[in-house]
């Protein structure tokens, strides 16, 4: 019995199944962790950037010297780089 198509249900359930085997098989995809990508920026050098923390709310009782400097993006530290080089793989 077939479909408008001219094939049957279980060739075209057949066909979809190895397609969908295949393409788990060959093509993996590597996934960027979205967290991740939202808070880390690389340098033209390749070296991963990171804002700072406290300055979201609450500002009004920081000094202004104290908020201009929380404005800098700074480089991560040796210990955390190897982890997020994992999460950003491109």
């Amino acid at each position: 019995k077939t479909n408008g198509n001219g094939y049957s249900a279980e060739e075209i359930i057949t066909v979809y199944l190895y397609r969908f085997r295949l393409k788990e098989v060959i093509m993996p995809k590597m996934k960027s962790n979205s967290g991740a990508a939202k808070r880390f920026k690389k340098t033209p050098s390749g070296e991963l950037k990171r804002a700072q923390s406290h300055r979201r709310h609450i500002l009004t009782k920081k000094s202004t010297k104290r908020k201009r400097h929380l404005r800098d993006d700074l480089l991560i530290s040796k210990a955390d780089k190897a982890l997020v080089k994992k999460m950003l793989p491109y």
